[in-house]
């Protein structure tokens, strides 16, 4: 919807979720995307994978094709094994195809700088990564992460996702891809960032009390969105809204 069109080549997706008009002079936009089941879990044993079949993992491939930077928090970084940003040149035309950078960098949002920087994330030749922190950091983490990866200071005490966002929009990053957690994504929402939002609905109950695919202490506030599309994959759907504003 709203169009029955068939899409079953990249090339073909990669069209459907293009939208130039994200590519702005002032600031960058912000995307998110999740998987939630019926009742909405983000997570079985503490990750999604699961919860996403062969459809979802095409969409979550061709929506990072789309941005410049995705932008994860500490504890889905190590829940979900980040691996080092593909770097083919096949992925690279895919990529300049959709107005994105050659190459997608992964930012993480860690206010401790409690990250293991052995994993393979931070010993890439084709992408460094960003680590977004406060300034009063402790140093000697500060230190050891910038050996593996850029900094980027954004608030003090508590990390600054405006801030932090604009400073990747001037370091050359035009769309921004969320993929929480569930307390990243909270803040977005806190702080209005939020422009457009990917929701694959899983055809499965879990059950259990975890986290809804935002999570914060605000008050509850109406953000309206409206649909650009959805998607089918068997018993699969993959919601499309973008900000009202």
């Amino acid at each position: 919807m709203p169009d029955p069109t068939p899409l079953d080549d990249d090339a073909e997706l990669d069209a459907a979720l293009r939208d130039l008009e994200r590519r702005r002079p002032d600031r960058a936009w912000v995307l998110a995307n999740m998987v939630s089941s019926l009742d909405g879990a983000i997570a079985v044993d503490g990750v999604s994978g699961s919860l996403g079949g062969d459809g979802d993992f095409r969409l979550f491939l061709a929506i990072r094709a789309q941005a410049d930077v995705v932008l994860v928090g500490a504890g889905t970084f190590r829940a979900e094994e980040y691996s080092p940003p593909a770097g083919d040149e096949a992925t690279r035309a895919r990529r300049r195809a959709n107005g994105a950078t050659d190459v997608l960098r992964l930012a993480i949002v860690s206010r401790s700088l409690d990250l293991d920087l052995d994993r393979s994330a931070f010993r890439s030749s084709v992408s460094r990564p960003l680590v977004v922190t406060v300034t009063d950091a402790d140093p000697h983490r500060r230190d050891a992460v910038a050996e593996v990866a850029d900094i980027v200071e954004a608030g003090t005490g508590d990390v600054d996702l405006g801030a932090a966002v604009t400073q990747l929009h001037e370091r050359g990053a035009g769309v921004v891809l969320a993929e929480g957690g569930a307390r990243l994504n909270g803040q977005l929402v806190d702080a209005d960032l939020i422009d457009e939002l990917f929701l694959t609905v899983s055809p499965n109950l879990v059950g259990g009390d975890g986290p809804r695919i935002t999570r914060s202490s605000a008050t509850p506030t109406l953000h309206p969105f409206e649909r650009v599309h959805l998607l089918a994959d068997d018993d699969e759907l993959y919601l499309r809204y973008r900000r009202s504003r």
